[in-house]
């Protein structure tokens, strides 16, 4: 297939400075929970989008001195020689498939508090750390703010050495260089501070000085705040437009995002495609220098529409880099319908939140590039000519039969119900979780295409079923079910005052469609989003809701994937009554008993209903009857039979996937069970003695 004129013009090269990008797409720089922890996944990660065709593809931050060390949370670091040659492993294997390399150089100020390195944080003025830590940042002096233009030249020199093309001065997101520009946190009275001149002298100084210092071969980029403050209806620009218009000339680029990081990092059930373009429209006329931004941009034709209304220069995409590595190679070939778009559940953004590697719904390949040799579009011939039963078409169903069809097997999937998704289709049915459903879109759609996969609808199969169709492997994805009986983290174990049962209700009744019809008490012991969105539901029917959970905030999961606070903010604008520190204890159909996750004291609340979001039991019954019935069969059975997904370990849709296309990948194939994969750390050349 070919591209589609209509989206020639986001092939066009664009010159930026000395440098020029092959197309308009633009890996912006975004986490990836490895940064200089794990420099060989994060050199794959960053090349395989390179391969799928991003024209420039750039780090997450990176710090310039140990003064800037946010741990737990990694992040990259341009400390060293060390770092260079690490930094060198992506620049190389980026440039290799034609693509601008680029380093975000980061400052942290109040918002670090250098565990790891022990250095004391520096800030415009004295200030508390901004992320609750019990530590303050300190007042640079005019010798402070020299070491740091120092520290950040250093920098830019290293990342020239490491092969970069494109350095950025970082100045948003609430870290040290937008509280120098800040009339609210800068309130310095000498050169640095009071007019608007002097606050945003020293990000001028240091576009100035890295222009100077690596200029003649790097491009340099600004990363800016297009706006002052606001809400989602209510722009507020501010002096955030002078400020662009003083320096408007000085950078190569401007990489533009805003200042709620809700909303430009927001999760699809509150924040749409394009949500920026409010905020920023007004900076390309401006500045003649090309302008970035991101959007959650999955839609060819609105990254044209973007382009061709001079919005934008770039596409500016981190999430839907993720999702599809090979986002604009598809577009270019014509495969449109081959696009893995994103879905906004924010679950590659707890990598960051947790420390741990980035992960995606959508892309199960994400992180895996380097330690397990998982390409996203390639995968491993068929191992033998074995023929495979997948049991259930959920999400960790269908992933298994897409990508065992990708590799020629021959592929049975029984589903039970009409239609396919399992969760994913009952759960994208509930209020903002539209977008989900394109998990189990883009897998019917690719199987769909494979005359070697053959779907069997509303097909409930018992063990004799499964034993009669032959099959030599055996895959049971048939999911799990939310327990009714109060059972999960604060009760070990089932209440036993608890009824009726007419008046108790779980997710699974909800998404099939028995709802409460009086005052209603959710219970979240799950503290994700399940609850919230139920007493939405209810509330979009104006039914009375208390949301009672044992943790001392709604939603705590919620805050790993940025997306709490939209939350809250919902639940209390819907008129959700929300009780924290409180475990349900008891139900008698009129009055829920409450214990204090403090003192064990009990209170009672009237409620004609209760939904106990708590805890899932998988569906394993099938398994143990098959079990069962092979004890005593003499005839064929299957070489292997395995539990995949929520029938296994009930988990988060983007475990059951990576279950899925885990057992795709390995079925046929010599596997280390007890070490599957390579460890991304430091191999010392001399044995290692015992101390004393």
């Amino acid at each position: 297939m070919t591209r589609d004129p209509r989206y020639d013009v986001l092939f066009e090269p664009v010159q930026i400075g000395p440098v020029t990008a092959k197309n308009r797409f633009y890996q912006v720089p975004h986490c990836t929970g490895l940064g200089w922890l794990r420099p060989r996944m994060v050199a794959a990660l960053r090349g395989m989008k390179a391969e799928g065709g991003w024209g420039v593809v750039c780090t997450e931050y990176c710090s310039i001195h140990p003064a800037s060390d946010d741990l737990p949370h990694p992040y990259a670091s341009l400390w060293d020689d060390g770092d260079v040659r690490a930094h060198t492993l992506m620049t190389e294997q980026v440039h290799e498939h034609g693509a601008l390399a680029g380093a975000e150089l980061w400052v942290g100020g109040a918002r670090t508090a250098n565990l790891f390195t022990r250095e004391v944080a520096m800030e415009v003025d004295h200030m508390p750390n901004a992320v609750n830590f019990p530590y303050q940042a300190r007042r640079m002096d005019r010798s402070d703010i020299r070491e740091l233009r120092r520290w950040h030249r250093n920098a830019a020199l290293r990342a020239r050495q490491a092969g970069f093309d494109i350095v950025y001065v970082y100045a948003t997101h609430h870290y040290l260089l937008a509280h120098f520009l800040d009339a609210r946190t800068n309130t310095r009275t000498d050169e640095y501070g009071g007019s608007l001149e002097n606050r945003v002298r020293l990000v001028r100084e240091l576009i100035e000085e890295t222009k100077d210092a690596v200029g003649d071969r790097c491009a340099v980029a600004v990363r800016f705040s297009a706006d002052e403050q606001g809400s989602d209806e209510t722009p507020v620009i501010g002096e955030h437009r002078d400020m662009i218009e003083m320096l408007a000339e000085l950078p190569d680029l401007w990489d533009i995002n805003i200042q709620d990081y809700s909303r430009e990092m927001g999760a699809s059930r509150f924040i749409r495609e394009g949500s920026l373009e409010a905020y920023m429209s007004y900076v390309k006329s401006i500045t003649s220098k090309p302008v970035v931004t991101v959007g959650r941009f999955t839609s060819p034709d609105t990254m044209v529409s973007q382009v061709n209304r001079g919005i934008v220069d770039f596409i500016g995409a981190a999430r839907p880099s993720i999702a599809d590595p090979f986002l604009p190679n598809k577009i270019e070939q014509g495969r449109i319908d081959d696009i893995r778009e994103c879905i906004g559940c924010n679950i590659c953004y707890t990598g960051d939140s947790t420390g741990t590697p980035i992960r995606c719904t959508q892309n199960p390949t994400m992180s895996e590039e380097w330690r397990l040799g998982w390409h996203p579009e390639k995968i491993a011939a068929k191992g033998s000519d074995s023929t495979v039963l997948v049991v259930g078409a959920g999400p960790a169903g269908l992933e298994a039969a897409r990508a065992l069809g990708h590799r020629g097997y021959d592929v049975m999937l029984a589903e039970a119900e009409t239609t396919l998704g399992g969760r994913v289709t009952l759960e994208s049915e509930l209020p903002g979780l539209g977008e989900w459903a394109r998990v189990r879109n883009y897998r019917v759609q690719q199987i769909q295409s494979m005359p070697n996969v053959e779907i069997y609808p509303a097909n409930h199969l018992g063990a004799e079923d499964v034993l009669a169709m032959e099959a030599d492997h055996v895959v049971l994805a048939t999911g799990a079910s939310w327990l009714a009986n109060g059972r999960g983290i604060h009760n070990p174990s089932a209440l036993e005052q608890f009824g009726p049962l007419e008046s108790i209700f779980t997710p699974d009744d909800i998404l099939q469609g028995r709802l409460p019809a009086g005052p209603t008490l959710i219970y979240d012991d799950d503290h994700y989003y399940m609850a919230n969105v139920i007493a939405e539901l209810l509330r979009q029917r104006d039914i009375p809701v208390a949301l009672v959970t044992p943790g001392n905030i709604l939603s705590s999961w919620g805050g790993k994937a940025g997306e709490q606070s939209r939350i809250q903010r919902r639940m209390l604008e819907l008129g959700v009554e929300i009780i924290t520190d409180r475990g349900l204890v008891g139900f008698d159909g009129r009055e829920a008993r409450l214990e204090c996750t403090y003192t064990g004291a009990i209170q009672t609340r009237a409620t004609e209903a209760v939904v106990t979001v708590t805890m899932r039991e998988p569906n394993d019954a099938l398994y143990h009857d098959i079990d069962s019935m092979l004890a005593a069969h003499d005839g064929p059975r299957p070489q292997s039979i395995t539990r995949i997904g929520d029938c296994l370990a009930p988990s988060i849709i983007a475990a059951a996937v990576y279950a899925g296309h885990r057992y795709a990948r390995e079925l046929d194939t010599d596997v280390n069970h007890d070490n599957r994969m390579k460890y991304d750390r430091v191999f010392f050349d001399e044995p290692i003695t015992g101390g004393t």
